[in-house]
């Protein structure tokens, strides 16, 4: 087969393609609105001319929780700003992401330096209860603005689930930005609390954080909280608003987060621009549009079931972070590392073997370096699960 532009290089066989949830959904819309959809072309093309219908109808095969969805999907749905989905719904997004069962695991964790972390959907519940009292406790509730200086650790992710919990919009930077860099997003927002770990690691190298962080908090004057998680550099001093995160977390809290609900619109996240025209410009994401779109990329696009185990290389300040942790709505064990992908070459493709992934995405420029340094994980590698490599453009 040549390798021209526009070639097939693999179709997935009968057997394959019914038991993906995407034919399921379509049989079961079929069987519900009486339908017709033979292939996947006739369920894109209804899904395009019938917007609410389609929506609706992932709404309930999402099993997506709150009080909802209403009776009415749309509202001017031809306005651009200005259309209103899901108008009578109110829901929480971190709700939707902490169902699953106890002991299943939620999240596990490779650092570059080797160690492992692991957290079971109980273990991570009760520790989301426990930080979100703390910034219940410093005044947070819907609206104010969290934010996160942070590599791409399990606290990034239960720091986020703390403040969506409470209805709080959460926006987080990598440690690697530098101060301008953070000031430039965060400066924008007005965030209420900012958490940061004291270090991170890169390229064989432990790199303080402390410093920056110590900059930040002089020019943000919203901020009411810093909340250090010792990461690396474990000692830190704290000073002036710092509390550690053991200090924040209330363990008399209870095993599970009280949940605000929201309307379909209210604000989630905010993300930026690259910033190469002037400063980056915030993107605003709102509880519903992110959690329906992510759950029919995941479930529809990706075939992300229960029990998968999901990862994407990035930081938590690239969007494909708030991609890969709404992977826990579709009870799938999300997979967390954080340091250099090639610190040794061949480090994800273990971690990939290891913990067997069964869905890995990256960027094509890691994968021209996996090539560039001749790897070959087909042969080096054990990886009967994984069934899936995404890849972003860049």
């Amino acid at each position: 087969m040549s390798s021209g532009m526009g070639d097939v290089l693999w179709t997935p066989g009968p057997d394959k393609i019914a038991a993906t949830q995407v034919t399921r959904f379509r049989l079961e819309v079929n069987e519900q609105l009486n339908l017709g959809l033979d292939d996947y072309e006739a369920l894109h093309r209804w899904s395009v001319a019938d917007r609410p219908a389609f929506w609706r109808a992932m709404w309930d095969f999402a099993g997506v929780v709150g009080d909802g969805p209403g009776e009415t999907v749309l509202v001017d749905g031809d306005r651009m700003p200005g259309a209103s989905w899901f108008p009578e719904s109110r829901l929480n997004y971190a709700e939707n992401l902490l169902q699953g069962p106890d002991e299943a695991e939620a999240i596990v964790f490779r650092g570059e330096t080797g160690e492992t972390r692991r957290l079971t959907y109980a273990q991570l519940r009760e520790t989301v209860a426990g930080i979100a009292a703390g910034l219940a406790a410093d005044g947070v509730g819907p609206g104010d603005r969290v934010v996160g200086f942070l590599p791409n650790i399990p606290e990034a992710v239960i720091a986020m689930l703390a403040a969506t919990s409470l209805g709080a919009v959460w926006s987080s930077c990598s440690p690697d930005f530098g101060e301008q860099g953070v000031l430039d997003r965060f400066g924008q927002i007005e965030p209420k609390v900012l958490f940061t770990a004291d270090g991170y690691s890169y390229g064989g190298k432990s790199h303080d954080s402390m410093a920056t962080t110590d900059l930040i908090l002089d020019k943000l004057p919203s901020l009411v909280r810093a909340v250090v998680i010792p990461f690396r550099n474990q000692g830190s001093p704290l000073v002036g608003s710092m509390v550690s995160w053991a200090e924040y977390h209330d363990p008399a809290a209870g095993s599970t987060p009280k949940y605000r609900r929201v309307p379909f619109n209210h604000p989630l996240f905010i993300m930026y621009s690259s910033g190469t025209t002037g400063l980056p410009k915030c993107m605003v994401h709102s509880v519903g549009g992110t959690l329906l779109q992510h759950l029919k990329e995941h479930q529809l696009h990706c075939d992300v079931k229960p029990g998968d185990r999901l990862f994407y290389f990035t930081t938590c300040g690239w969007m494909m972070w708030n991609w890969l942790v709404t992977g826990l709505a579709s009870g799938a064990t999300v997979m967390l590392y954080e340091g250099h992908p090639l610190q040794p070459k061949t480090a994800l493709w273990d971690y990939a073997q290891d913990e067997r992934f069964t869905i890995l995405g990256t960027s094509a420029r890691w994968i021209a370096a996996c090539e560039k340094a001749g790897l070959r994980p087909n042969v080096s590698h054990d990886l009967p699960e994984l069934r899936a490599i995404l890849s972003t453009g860049s």
